[in-house]
This record gives C-alpha cells, structure tokens and sequence, in this order.
C-alpha cells in the first residue's frame, strides 16, 4: 500500500506541473491574439524542477554539482554564461580556447540562439558529451571532461592523472565485458553444435527403425 502511495503521490507531482505548463502556454497563446505583449512571467527559463524531470540521465547530486559549476562562472549572476565567461571558464580548466572555438562551443548547444548558455543548455553539454554527440574537436568535451572533478582541488596535472587513470579502469572494463560477451557466444555456439549433432544422431538412428 505504500507503494502505491508514493507513486501516486510522485505521478500528482507530474500532472500538476504538467498542467502548470499547459496554462503558462496558453496564457501566451491568449496574449499573442490579443496583441498584448507577453509577461515575463510567462517567459521564465525551466525550473531546476522541470531540469530534474527533462535529465533524467543524471542524478539530482549531478546536477546540483553541474548547477554549482555553472554558477561559479556566471559572474554576472544573470543564468547566463556569456562569451566572456565561457572564455574565462576555460582559461581556468587549463583548456583555453580560440576567439572562434568559444563562439563554435556556444552554437553548439544554444538552442534559442541568444548566443549565451543558459543553464539548461549547460545541461545539454553533459548529455551530448555522455552520448558522443559532440564533434570530437569541440572545446565542450574538455569543458565535461575537465568539469567532473575539481580543477580548484587538484590541479590540472592532478585533473590530467585522473582522466588518464579513468580512461585505464575504462579500457580494463571494457575488454572485461569483451571478454565475458565472447565467453556466452562460445558457449552459445557450443550448445548449438551439440543440438545439431543430438539431431542428425537422431535422424541417423531413425533410418534402422
């Protein structure tokens, strides 16, 4: 019975901010009609609610570290990372980048075209850096990869000998699920084998009945 509790209870928590932005929409719809200009209100960038409910890839501790991340660089405090910041962003993880490089960062993933990086569209750059979607000489994949740890803390030597030492585990894992996948396809085929020679044995006895 609890169970059913709480997944009620988390499915309410759904609708109502689902049926929160339905009306949000359909005030802007009313207000565009009417000619109105459209609050600001209506207007607002995700929640980090709606943040938690669009990324469900990452846990809500990710993306609160991501959130501090973004914050510290957001020195203009406006939910914003602007050219200006992005640049001194990657500056201070050891990676700085081009004129060009940091304007090609920003397109990457600024979906709205303002020429910022909200934090959403910060979000976006760990998502496209887990699925391998970013190009792979785009200064975002340093900016997730550089970001998981804390440069502040270890350095970026320090930084270096951690990506090294994961990319290792990384390499030992994958040959480990290499290895265990050969091992059930060998074992597939000798079952295989077995089951074809159980059949033609049959076959075999069944002429001398």
């Amino acid at each position: 019975m609890d169970n059913v509790s709480v997944s009620s209870g988390s499915s309410s928590a759904d609708g109502d901010e689902l049926s929160a932005v339905l009306n949000r929409r359909q005030k802007i719809n009313e207000a565009l009609e009417d000619g109105k200009p459209v609050p600001r209100q209506f207007n607002r960038r995700p929640s980090t609610k709606n943040v938690f409910l669009e990324f469900k890839e990452f846990s809500r501790k990710q993306i609160n570290e991501y959130e501090a991340t973004f914050k510290k660089f957001d020195t203009g405090k406006d939910g914003y990372l602007d050219l200006g910041e992005l640049k001194r962003m990657m500056e201070k993880l050891g990676v700085p980048q081009t004129h060009l490089a940091l304007k090609a960062m920003i397109k990457e993933v600024d979906e709205d075209c303002d020429d910022k990086i909200s934090f959403r569209e910060f979000l976006l750059i760990y998502r496209k850096a887990y699925d391998g979607s970013l190009p792979l000489d785009c200064g975002l994949n340093e900016l997730a990869r550089l970001t998981e740890i804390n440069v502040d803390e270890v350095g970026v030597i320090g930084a270096k000998e951690f990506f090294e030492a994961k990319i290792e585990y990384q390499g030992i894992a994958n040959r480990f699920e290499y290895e265990l996948r050969q091992e059930i396809e060998e074992k597939k085929r000798s079952e295989d084998e077995m089951s074809k020679r159980k059949i033609a044995f049959k076959e075999k006895t069944a002429i001398f009945q």
